[in-house]
């Protein structure tokens, strides 16, 4: 089942207890809590690859198991936010219980007016709805945080990740599966950038076009007058990688260009043709262009 016909699904299952849960997140009413089964917990954190040096922070943190499974587990460190006092006296608890409540904290906050800054791995079991709200303030993290979700995503931006898992003590949402959301913010390569590049014993400007959807991004490049499509390619936190060939003499000459992206400028390697040694690559930023909130549904159908 499509991504997008089973959430349809899960949002009229959800629909009982979502205005509830959707009020509690606003600092009102009680919570209703559902927890992620410790099998999801478990896949989560593989898939974010947690380690001892990541900060984790839950978003709607429950009994704690995310944070705590992320210390004990993973020797990470971090904290859950909630607003059931009942529940964060249960994380605390179960914190001590566990060994690791030097290294875990649980607050009473509304997630959305928490501070993400400090994270490293950010995890959430929420409604599609209140993903999609934290998808501004998640895009606005450092390049390189990784996300991840039980259930449900966040709407058009697609996960680098996902799977299903079989869980048959699950009765909710789609009762006997979890599906397991994994993301890694992007870097912003939106706008105008230029190189030159010693090719044939001249130097010779490439001049690229980059538009970004997420962590999409299409767009153009043109060499020596020359323009060619670029293929869809990702940026994965700030590292971005792509091939292209590009018109040279009477041919096209592939192109394969990695780098680093810092700022206002894009730092790596090209190899230009096959059995080529990598040249050094450094794009200077133009003129700086915006992420788009929308996928780049032409291209990427045929890509998901």
């Amino acid at each position: 089942m499509s991504v997008r016909i089973r959430m349809l699904f899960m949002v009229v299952l959800a629909a009982a207890f979502a205005s509830a849960a959707a009020v509690a997140q606003e600092g009102r009413g009680d919570v209703i809590y559902v927890p992620t089964p410790q099998v999801a917990v478990d896949e989560m954190l593989r898939m974010a690859r947690v380690g001892p040096k990541d900060f984790v922070i839950d978003l709607g943190s429950g009994d704690g198991r995310i944070v705590i499974t992320a210390a004990q587990k993973f020797g990470a460190r971090g904290f859950g936010v909630d607003l059931d006092t009942y529940l964060l006296k249960m994380a605390r608890e179960n914190a001590k219980q566990a060994g690791v409540a030097d290294r875990v904290q649980f607050y009473e906050r509304n997630l959305f007016e928490t501070d993400l800054s400090q994270a490293t791995v950010i995890t959430s079991y929420l409604l599609p709805e209140m993903n999609e709200r934290l998808r501004p303030k998640i895009l606005a993290l450092k390049p390189g945080t990784r996300v991840a979700a039980h259930d449900y995503d966040m709407g058009e931006w697609y996960p680098d990740e996902q799977k299903t898992l079989i869980v048959p003590e699950k009765t909710v949402g789609d009762p006997g599966k979890s599906y397991v959301f994994f993301w890694i913010v992007p870097a912003l390569i939106a706008g105008e950038w230029e190189s030159l590049i010693p090719v044939g014993g001249r130097g010779v400007i490439y001049e690229f076009d980059f538009d970004q959807s997420f962590q999409k991004v299409s767009g153009d490049v043109r060499a020596d007058g020359k323009d060619v499509r670029l293929p869809l390619f990702n940026v994965r936190g700030d590292e971005v990688r792509f091939e292209v060939d590009v018109p040279q003499g009477a041919g096209m000459v592939k192109h394969r260009f990695e780098g680093r992206i810092k700022q206002d400028a894009i730092e790596g390697t090209v190899t230009i043709g096959a059995g080529q040694k990598p040249l050094k690559w450094t794009a200077r930023l133009k003129k700086r262009g915006e992420m788009r909130m929308t996928a780049l549904d032409a291209t990427l159908g045929a890509l998901r």
